[in-house]
């Protein structure tokens, strides 16, 4: 997947930032994953699980079959806000958000958390 194919799959997802997708200038896949992350946030803030499950989803396809740039964008973009995320919603929205992430991002958050304290 690259990063015209991830935009088309996020606004799917998240309609509501659409022209915010479209108002990038360049094909930046660290600002895409930026823009997608801080729509996450705010559907966890509001404790929104159901909404909160399908952008988790979304995100972990998107990791998955996303090309080497998006996949370093998510791991970098993503993972780094996720605990800032998680900080500030409630326990269902936590249980969400880590039951959902794949075993591949919650290794690489896990690695990012432990190492980032040494």
């Amino acid at each position: 997947m690259n990063y015209v194919q991830a935009v088309q799959e996020i606004a799917k997802a998240a309609p509501e930032i659409h022209s915010e997708l479209r108002k990038c200038s360049t094909q930046n896949a660290y600002e895409l994953i930026r823009i997608f992350m801080v729509q996450i946030r705010k559907v966890a803030g509001e404790n929104e699980p159901n909404l909160l499950l399908s952008y988790l989803k979304k995100m972990n396809k998107i990791y998955k079959n996303g090309d080497t740039t998006i996949r370093n964008a998510l791991e970098h973009t993503f993972i780094y806000s996720l605990d800032n995320v998680a900080t500030f919603c409630n326990e269902e929205c936590k249980k969400v958000i880590f039951n959902t992430i794949s075993l591949d991002l919650r290794q690489i958050y896990s690695r990012q958390i432990y190492t980032s304290g040494m």
